[in-house]
C-alpha cells in the first residue's frame, strides 16, 4: 500500500483517516493515538497528585474549557461527517505528522520536568501545547470545526490555567 493511496493525494477526500482503507470511515487512528498520548500524563498526574484547588472556579470559563476540550478530542478521533475536508497535499500530511510528533515529545518532556518541580511556566506550557496540536491538525486538515473548538479550548484553558498557580510560585 503506497502512502499516496492512504492520504488521498492533493484532491483526496481525507488524509488523516487511515482507517478508511479498512472500511472504518468514521474513525481516525492517528487521532486516537494522539489523544491517548496526550491523556496518559494527565491521568498519571490526577492519580498521583490529588490536591484540592485553592482558587475559586471561574464557572463560565471552566464550562467553556470543557466544551472546547471534549469537542477537540471528539473531532480528533471521530469523523462526524460535518466539515472534514482532509489534507490538501502530501506536504500538509507530513507537516501535521511531524508537528504532532514534535509537540507530543515536548509535552511529555515538560510533563516529566513538571513531575519533578511544579512551576507556573510549566503549567502554562502544558496548557498551550495541546492547543497548538489541535490547531495544527485543524489547519492542516482544513477541519474548520476543529479549529473553532481549538480556539475556544485555547482561550478558556489558558485563562483557567493562568488563574491556578502552583503553591511553590505563591
Amino acid at each position: 500500500m503506497r502512502l499516496e493511496s492512504i492520504i488521498g493525494g492533493a484532491d483526496g477526500p481525507t488524509a488523516l483517516f487511515l482507517a478508511t482503507q479498512l472500511g472504518l470511515r468514521w474513525l481516525n487512528v492517528f487521532g486516537i493515538i494522539t489523544i491517548i498520548l496526550l491523556l496518559i500524563p494527565n491521568i498519571v498526574y490526577a492519580i498521583r497528585c490529588k490536591k484540592k484547588e485553592k482558587d475559586p472556579p471561574a464557572r463560565f470559563m471552566d464550562v467553556l474549557e470543557q466544551i472546547g476540550r471534549y469537542g477537540c478530542m471528539f473531532l480528533m478521533v471521530f469523523n462526524a461527517g460535518l466539515t472534514e475536508f482532509g489534507f490538501p497535499s502530501l506536504a500538509a500530511f507530513l507537516i501535521c505528522m511531524a508537528g504532532d510528533l514534535l509537540l507530543l515529545i515536548a509535552y511529555w518532556i515538560i510533563w516529566i520536568l513538571y513531575f519533578k518541580k511544579q512551576t507556573h511556566p510549566g503549567q502554562m506550557a502544558l496548557a498551550v501545547i495541546p492547543v497548538c496540536l489541535f490547531l495544527l491538525n485543524g489547519i492542516t486538515m482544513r477541519h474548520y470545526l476543529l479549529i473553532i473548538f481549538a480556539v475556544i479550548f485555547g482561550i478558556a484553558h489558558i485563562y483557567v490555567t493562568g488563574r491556578k498557580r502552583v503553591d511553590a510560585d505563591r
